[in-house]
């Protein structure tokens, strides 16, 4: 099984965008272990701006653009460091891919990206993803990582594609406000107006993304055939239930099978 899976900010940093360290331990160790059960895992990581906040010991995220692109230069420095070093741990090669929208809008190019992960899955070697925010600028930005993994998972016609973040799924109301809020566990035949209208009622305080972005990834996952999960990831053990296809974690978006990948 092919699966890209995301991780926003909150997954790997504190607060202060310093690097969670036991937290992303047991995350690379389940990564791990998926990859030596024979699953070829992409990974899309968020976290650049904010471990460069942490590493040059800002005392909040820059508001300006070049100052946003200095700090995701640092950080995106650190970020890498730490994930090589701890896949190393576990044996397995991990290769950083940083894109901006042109990269994936332009038809040759997204024909490159799509060749050289096919080769690097093929290696054995996981793909780190981020958006390239040295670069990004509003004309050519992706924007959000659930959008960014989405398109990923679409362009290598992945079998699933995973949102972890810091809400445990699509909620019909904001469960900090409503006690009556309840988590929708599955989502099957497309994205409705009504549960977009029930995303913009159902706020998670996310730093960049938010439910509506998650929908938006869900559309585009769905249209082309692919299953996707939103999901909680302050238990990155959570991901072998959701690979396993055991119990229900979070909100699961089920593709049409006519759909689906290598089905017409």
């Amino acid at each position: 099984m092919t699966v890209v899976i995301k991780l926003g900010t909150s997954n790997i940093t504190y607060p202060t965008g310093n690097l969670n360290i036991r937290h992303m331990e047991k995350l690379v160790k389940v990564l791990s272990d998926l990859k030596n059960a024979g699953h070829r895992i992409v990974l899309v990581s968020s976290g650049a701006i904010a471990m460069g906040v942490g590493k040059l010991g800002l005392d909040r995220r820059p508001a300006d653009m070049p100052g946003k692109q200095a700090a995701a230069a640092v950080g995106q420095c650190e970020l890498m460091y730490t994930y090589d070093k701890l896949f190393s741990e576990y044996n397995h090669t991990v290769a950083q891919v940083l894109l901006t929208g042109s990269d994936v809008d332009n038809a040759a190019r997204r024909e490159h990206f799509v060749n050289t992960m096919s080769r690097l899955l093929e290696m054995g070697v996981l793909p780190i993803i981020n958006e390239n925010d040295t670069v990004s600028t509003e004309e050519i930005a992706v924007g959000d990582n659930d959008t960014l993994a989405a398109i990923v998972g679409c362009a290598i016609r992945a079998d699933l594609v995973v949102l972890l973040s810091d809400i445990d799924g699509l909620y019909s109301a904001d469960p900090h406000k409503d006690p009556n809020a309840r988590l929708i566990e599955t989502v099957e035949g497309g994205v409705t107006p009504e549960l977009e209208a029930m995303a913009d009622q159902a706020g998670s305080g996310l730093s960049v993304g938010g439910m509506k972005t998650k929908l938006s990834a869900a559309k585009m996952t769905m249209a082309a055939g692919i299953d996707m999960v939103i999901a909680n990831g302050s238990n990155p053990e959570n991901l072998y239930s959701i690979l396993d296809g055991g119990n229900m974690i979070g909100t699961s978006f089920r593709a049409c099978p006519a759909g689906r990948n290598g089905e017409d």
